[in-house]
């Protein structure tokens, strides 16, 4: 084992060499949570739910076959969003209610 000691100076550079080390380190995790954050702040927030849906059936015609409330659990990739207006006018003209979200409550038109 050698009895030569480094010199204070020697111990003071190395000192430095850790600290630089450290502080790249540190600044790469800051530019990563930089980045980070601004990719969050471009995420567009997805479209409310619109407030009546109607459910049509399979096939050519594609009648109206069910009427929902726009945020109902029960809807089908076969549902388009349509004003209050159309809605009540489906329920009026015999086209079912959904059982679950009960949209003929909410529109006012009871059977």
């Amino acid at each position: 084992m050698s009895d030569i000691q480094p010199s204070r100076l020697d111990l003071l550079r190395f000192l430095e060499r850790v600290q630089i080390g450290d502080l790249e380190r540190t600044r790469g995790w800051i530019q990563a949570e930089e980045q980070r954050l601004a990719s969050e702040a471009k995420r567009v927030p997805p479209a409310p739910p619109p407030d009546w849906l109607l459910e049509h059936g399979i096939g050519v015609g594609r009648a109206p076959v069910r009427v929902h409330v726009g945020s109902c659990w029960d809807t089908r990739s076969r549902c388009l969003p349509v004003e209050r207006d159309a809605a009540r006018r489906a329920l009026a003209e015999g086209v079912e209610a959904c059982t679950h979200c009960r949209p003929d409550n909410a529109l006012g038109v009871l059977d």
